[in-house]
């Protein structure tokens, strides 16, 4: 039987595991003797890609031999969601993790009623061992269902996008831990739900803002422009990990815009976004565009039908697959994680990474009342980036 790991990382989308290799190499237990990985992840194919016509981003090639082992005392559980290109990305960054000689452990934990009991059941022991916990979504009803059984004493939250900025404010204003889009939303089924649930929430709340002289410590371990209250303790991801081992790119003369998943999580009128890609596309001269893993396929045809862009769907998170290039002189984004991360994984490229906040006409009618502030405090702390104003873009062509 494998011996329980001093750190137990828990992960449910590619970013997350990312960001969990980042933690790991800026705390120091990353094996040593590491080296670039520029052709040294399996590509997976990628079925949906190939169905609709859509490109798989990243290169082709052998995957590094090697025994997976707990590396500095680390393992990560994988707890992947269901649809297919996130679970496809997560394999390529699961190979990538094993690869830099971290045990792995993938754990379904969707899919059947069932699932998440065994799952459940599976990791109790190893839960309750841990010293460390790491984890990718505080938002996650299954990771805050997990915190329920640690004795840890250490918890370390890393990045799972912009929800990290909602996660710092909702805990230092002692708020329940509900995600940015859906404040406001969920009908009278989705408050009963909460209230079901809230015994595991209101605990989950306390975990993560424990009181000083509890002896127990939470570290945020972020891109974002968070600001930590109580007992937690800030530590900056500025991308190291992934500058060592990928890069620096090659940069074509074209732009590129970065695709969100704005119209799929009913913040963004799909009709709204598609005038505002077509208008990016002609002032800027885009070529590609990287689409967000959550896209719908219909949605991606419309786009390239309108536009003549090149649609890509990277098989790796944007920051590896913009570092490994080849990536546009200039990266086009609307509000997203990118606006933040990018600058850090791209420093010293030549790269410009712009932002284009969001026109309030573009809202949809099911956007939460949060959404509008929510995503202007993205664009406007993002750091060494271009703006771009939305108004402007009707001028364009």
């Amino acid at each position: 039987m494998t011996p329980c790991a001093t750190t137990l990382a828990f992960v449910e989308s590619p970013v997350q595991l990312l960001n969990v290799l980042e933690w790991a190499y800026a705390y120091g237990t990353h094996p040593p003797g590491g080296t670039p990985l520029l052709d040294g992840v399996p590509s997976q194919a990628a079925r949906t890609a190939g169905r609709t016509g859509l490109r798989s981003g990243g290169r082709r090639g052998a995957s590094v031999a090697g025994t997976p082992r707990a590396a500095g005392g680390l393992r990560i559980v994988v707890l992947p969601p269901t649809d297919p290109m996130s679970r496809g990305q997560l394999r390529r960054m699961a190979a990538l993790a094993r690869d830099e000689g971290y045990e792995v452990r993938w754990q379904e934990a969707r899919g059947s009623r069932l699932a998440p009991v065994r799952a459940l059941a599976a990791l109790t022991r190893d839960v309750r061992a841990a010293a460390r916990i790491v984890v990718g979504d505080p938002f996650s009803r299954y990771v805050q269902l997990l915190l329920t059984l640690i004795r840890a004493e250490e918890l370390v939250v890393v990045d799972d996008g912009t929800a990290t900025m909602e996660f710092a404010a909702q805990t230092a204003r002692g708020e329940r831990l509900v995600r940015w889009h859906r404040i406001g939303r969920g009908g009278a089924a989705g408050r009963l739900g909460e209230l079901a649930y809230a015994p595991v929430s209101s605990a989950a709340r306390r975990r993560f803002t424990p009181a000083p002289g509890t002896g127990r410590r939470v570290e945020v371990f972020t891109s974002m422009p968070v600001t930590v209250h109580g007992s937690m303790t800030l530590r900056v991801n500025d991308f190291a990990w992934t500058r060592a081992r990928f890069g620096p790119p090659r940069l074509t003369r074209g732009t590129d815009l970065v695709g969100t998943s704005l119209v799929e999580t009913g913040v963004v009128d799909a009709a709204g976004y598609l005038d505002a890609v077509r208008a990016l596309t002609v002032r800027h001269g885009a070529t590609r565009y990287f689409a967000h893993r959550r896209e719908s396929a219909e949605k991606l045809r419309v786009l390239s039908g309108a536009t003549g862009l090149e649609i890509v769907r990277p098989d790796l998170p944007l920051e590896l697959t913009a570092r490994r290039g080849p990536i546009g002189r200039t990266v086009v984004s609307f509000p997203s994680t990118v606006v933040h991360t990018l600058p850090y994984a791209l420093t010293g490229t030549g790269v410009t990474v712009a932002v284009c906040d969001v026109d309030p006409a573009w809202l949809a009618g099911t956007a939460s009342p949060r959404a509008q502030g929510f995503l202007a405090g993205v664009t406007e702390t993002a750091r060494d980036v271009r703006r771009i104003r939305a108004r402007t873009l009707h001028t364009a062509g």
